[in-house]
């Protein structure tokens, strides 16, 4: 079978291309993509090519397929897998696979065959070894493509940790009834960890959200508004960028016990020490492209207040599953970080240019030709099935 997809050679070096698809081994299994959305992930891979840890150094002469967040349906399972997986499943994929092999690899960033820029593609055994495809039961194909950036966050969430004094033992979480504090926390990411905080069964007492600009501060107030964080118990400020005295004032002068700061800036993660209490835990999810990034640290706290750091890179399969139930069952909705749609024709601009196109997620529909368009109001589930009946095929 023919593919159409976007494969990475190196630095600066994306192509779309059509080309033969391998016959399926009877541990493979072939599957057609619906959606993919753009992850500054992908942009970090593309900007450095064979120097980033999970592209192959000869990528240059076996180029792989972009694109990470994707969800679509199996078209046919190879033998092994014909128990578990039938023609019409809608899937959706958790790249990191973490195979003891190469616990870089993954798909979208590491495989000829597998990655969410393409019209089809051949899913390896290792990803369903790995139990890292995952059944969909979803409405919308756009809910599994950000299934993925939403485990992300739930990842974040549940990689925090707090301690009691005198003991050792971590109780793992965000501490429930706690103070928490999202910085730079009105991006795509930012909007889905504010969904999570307010519907998830762990939430805090007081959430605290600043960021620099007071457009999508608005926005993210108008989607996630306080009367409605109030009837989840949560009482949800939003702040433009406040100095470190007033969200110290915020939290009733004894700091934060989970901070989660979304963007790379030195000033930022600096800030988000400074206002952890005791036993205070700081999450930064913001990878940075320059591989020398550092901001200082407090070791005073360190060491009198016990405040410690549970950085994550993303997600694993138990945080994806997690994430398709509640979406399934309408706990969290990531339609609000959906700002722009595209055809996979806007996948090389979309993806060079992505540090530079303002708004939130940018959804590509992988069979459309469609230049990257902004969209008023919400994505919809409804939006979707028109655009798929209706949009111009590739």
């Amino acid at each position: 079978m023919k593919t159409t997809a976007v494969r990475l050679y190196g630095k600066n070096d994306l192509r779309l291309e059509t080309f033969e698809l391998p016959p399926i081994r009877d541990d493979e299994i072939l599957a057609k993509v619906v959606c993919d959305s753009v992850c500054m992930s992908t942009y970090k891979a593309a900007k450095q090519g064979e120097a980033h840890k999970r592209v192959p150094d000869d990528a240059a002469m076996n180029p792989v397929i972009v694109g990470h967040e994707f969800c679509g349906e199996i078209i046919e399972a190879g033998e092994r897998w014909r128990g578990k997986f039938k023609s019409g499943d809608k899937f959706a994929i958790q790249p990191a696979i973490n195979d003891p092999a190469n616990v870089y690899a993954a798909p979208g960033y590491s495989f000829p065959f597998i990655g969410g820029a393409a019209t089809y593609i051949v899913i390896p055994n290792i990803v369903m070894e790995r139990g890292c495809l995952l059944n969909y039961g979803g409405n919308a194909y756009y809910h599994g493509s950000l299934a993925e950036p939403m485990s992300c966050i739930v990842g974040g969430f549940n990689c925090m940790y707090h301690s009691e004094a005198g003991s050792y033992l971590h109780e793992m979480g965000i501490k429930s009834g706690g103070k928490a504090a999202l910085l730079a926390g009105v991006g795509p990411m930012g909007l889905g960890a504010i969904d999570y905080a307010l519907h998830c069964d762990r939430r805090p007492s007081l959430l605290v959200v600043t960021d620099i600009d007071e457009a999508r501060l608005a926005r993210a107030a108008a989607l996630y508004t306080p009367e409605h964080a109030k009837g989840c118990g949560v009482e949800l400020i939003y702040e433009k960028a406040p100095d470190t005295e007033r969200l110290m004032e915020l939290s009733g002068g004894q700091g934060y016990d989970d901070v989660f700061v979304y963007a790379p800036v030195a000033a930022v993660a600096e800030q988000g020490g400074a206002i952890l209490g005791y036993d205070g835990c700081l999450n930064f999810f913001a990878g940075p492209t320059d591989p020398n990034f550092s901001a200082r640290m407090n070791f005073y706290d360190l060491h009198y207040n016990s405040t410690h750091t549970a950085c994550n890179s993303g997600g694993n399969t138990a945080d994806m599953i997690e994430t398709l139930e509640m979406m399934t069952d309408g706990k969290i909705d990531p339609s609000s970080m959906i700002t722009h749609v595209g055809g996979l024709d806007a996948v090389i601009d979309t993806t060079l240019n992505l540090p530079n196109i303002p708004g939130g997620k940018k959804l590509i529909y992988t069979h459309l030709s469609m230049p990257l368009t902004a969209i008023e109001g919400l994505w919809t589930p409804e939006r979707e099935r028109i655009l798929l009946e209706t949009g111009k095929l590739l």
